[in-house]
């Protein structure tokens, strides 16, 4: 949700800035906007629309600057206008911010009191005109970088510039926010994703929340300083060298994001099993070994909740330790009972997913363990929780989350069996290399999945079913389905279809039922119901089953046999392919969906 991106250096700003915007384009936005330091001025360009309304700008004027901040912003205070959109900026500086400022109503109110006057509806202007205010009155950027910070309240990221210098400021509290250089070439970044900077940063820095981040560049070296906010040298920051290579930033040879990571997963799945069970993860999973809690309070949001749901499966049925599991948004609201020795396992493919921070943030206030489920080494969330299992799935860039679903459930899976101290079973890895194969299998036969989505796109609805481990994939494939093909999908249990959901059936909807080998009769006669309404019948099966593939519509066989425990994420890829294939036909903008973010980094 939202990118930043900052230069400094004896290179033109222009070009990294644009270029590692369109890296965050995959995030989610409705305007973008650039400040470069001209002249000694500092010159705002800004445009509502997608980021290429801003290059033909930027064409047109052809601008030269060796320091600028970039933003592309998903609208949270104010409408989708030009005015809106960021940098904010003065004759002193230039702000641009993700996040939301909590307390920017009354501070707004106190400000036009004393006389300041504001050019736009959003919360972001106002940490722009409190920092005017105080360097009015201090003179000073970081004195008045650290007042007006201390003021705000909620999570945010701010990236300021100013007409004195070319240096680059920046601070956080509980956002995404990274800081780097590349000493060879006498620059210094800061941007909201590491990813933006792949190719240009060698060496980042993760600030923790209230460091304040002042980028120096010089005729002769850059260098990256940190301060408290009394304005003490801070060693509060993590340093990484950015090992990400350009491969993660390019499709290959497919058409989507989506469709690459959809195919990238039997190799994720094939190196994460090997990490943790043969290589130097296993310590990690070890030290779970005879690991008992009293209960499990599982929380995350979107896909990564439907994977607690598939997780929680696993911990009671295989360990019998309770697990609950929340939508993150739900949790900290509802005043949840947390006991000591419980623990609170959060799960997130960015780590910085704002609500699931909070329940994080609520669970050691409890003083219960956290853990973390997590694909972002050095994330806020990874930072914050006692203990985390990376998922290693490498960057993500499509908006509707497909591998990390995959490997986050396997590796909650791991972590169950790590409980029970049976991770040097054969049967464990032999059942991951079969996940491995067949998921390989649905790569390469995916023309048939086309197939059926040619039968069912034009549909008006459709009504995801599952039973028992089946459950949770029947919510991932509706969600799935309506993020990319914006079309009504709903997941529901299948024995709730004759509660309600029923009066919905008839020519015009589709029913996907996914039926394992596992009480089978009981769905056969759930799919029958469908069919005496004339509902269109599409099901996910076990290959051979005439029983059920003769009242379908369209069927999908797949090979259960050998995966008792993994066949959830199995038939889930499946229905990934499907959600895909609808996307296409209907013409939908499969990467970057309308009005999503990939992280979300607000409430």
């Amino acid at each position: 949700m939202c990118g930043i991106v900052g230069y400094s250096g004896p290179q033109n700003s222009v070009g990294p800035i644009i270029e590692g915007l369109s890296r965050l384009e995959y995030r989610g936005y409705d305007s973008a906007g650039i400040c470069l330091k001209i002249n000694n001025e500092l010159q705002i360009v800004k445009k509502e629309g997608k980021l290429d309304n801003l290059k033909a700008l930027l064409n047109e004027s052809k601008p030269f600057s060796n320091t600028g901040i970039g933003h592309t912003r998903w609208a949270t205070h104010g409408a989708v206008t030009t005015d809106n959109a960021h940098p904010h900026g003065n004759e002193i500086f230039a702000v641009v911010h993700n996040g939301i400022i909590e307390n920017a109503p009354s501070l707004k109110k106190d400000l036009i009191a004393e006389g300041f006057q504001f050019k736009s509806q959003t919360d972001s202007e106002v940490f722009l005109v409190l920092l005017t205010k105080f360097y009015k009155q201090t003179g000073n950027t970081l004195q008045s970088i650290s007042k007006a910070f201390n003021l705000i309240t909620g999570n945010s990221a701010f990236v300021i510039t100013e007409k004195a210098s070319d240096k680059l400021y920046a601070i956080k509290r509980s956002a995404p926010l990274v800081v780097g250089e590349n000493k060879d070439n006498r620059e210094a970044f800061v941007s909201s994703d590491p990813f933006a900077l792949v190719g240009f940063a060698p060496r980042i820095y993760f600030p923790q929340d209230g460091v304040i981040c002042e980028g120096v560049v010089t005729a002769n070296d850059v260098t990256i300083n940190f301060y408290e906010l009394d304005l003490t040298p801070s060693s509060r920051y993590k340093f990484q060298a950015n090992s990400m290579s350009m491969d993660t930033t390019t499709k290959g040879p497919y058409e989507h994001y989506m469709l690459k990571e959809i195919h990238e997963q039997p190799a994720l799945v094939d190196k994460l099993a090997a990490f943790y069970i043969k290589n130097e993860g296993r310590k990690e999973l070890d030290s779970l070994k005879g690991f008992k809690a009293p209960a499990w309070h599982l929380t995350a949001c979107g896909t990564a909740w439907h994977a607690g749901l598939v997780i929680k499966n696993y911990f009671e049925q295989i360990n019998r330790q309770r697990a609950d599991v929340d939508i993150a948004s739900e949790f900290r609201y509802r005043e949840p009972i947390l006991n000591k020795g419980e623990v609170g396992l959060f799960i997130s493919q960015s780590g910085e997913t704002a609500d699931t921070l909070a329940c994080q943030e609520l669970c050691k206030e409890k003083g219960i363990e956290t853990f973390s489920i997590v694909n972002t080494e050095g994330s806020t969330l990874f930072r914050n929780s006692d203990k985390n299992f990376l998922i290693h799935a490498g960057v993500e860039i499509g908006v509707a989350s497909t591998k990390a679903f995959t490997l986050q459930a396997l590796t909650g899976y791991l972590m169950s069996r790590a409980m029970e101290g049976t991770l040097d079973d054969p049967k464990l890895f032999s059942e991951i290399q079969l996940l491995s194969n067949r998921i390989g299998e649905l790569c390469a036969q995916s023309d048939s999945l086309k197939e059926v989505a040619e039968k069912i796109y034009t549909k008006k609805g459709f009504i995801f079913t599952g039973r028992g481990k089946y459950f949770p994939i029947a919510l991932e494939g509706a969600l799935k389905l309506k993020e990319i093909a914006y079309v009504h999908a709903e997941g529901y249990a299948a024995g709730e279809l004759k509660h309600g959901p029923i009066a919905l059936i008839d020519e015009n909807i589709v029913n996907i039922a996914v039926v394992g080998p596992e009480l089978l009769e009981k769905t056969v006669s759930n799919v029958e119901e469908v069919k005496a309404r004339r509902g269109i019948m599409v099901v996910v099966g076990p290959k051979n089953s005439p029983e059920i593939e003769h009242l379908a519509d369209a069927y999908i066989p797949l090979d259960f046999n050998g995966l008792p425990n993994l066949s959830p994420l199995y038939v889930n890829v499946a229905l990934q392919f499907l959600a895909y294939h609808i996307a296409k036909l209907k013409g939908t903008d499969i990467d970057k969906p309308r009005n999503l973010a990939k992280s979300v980094t607000v409430e």
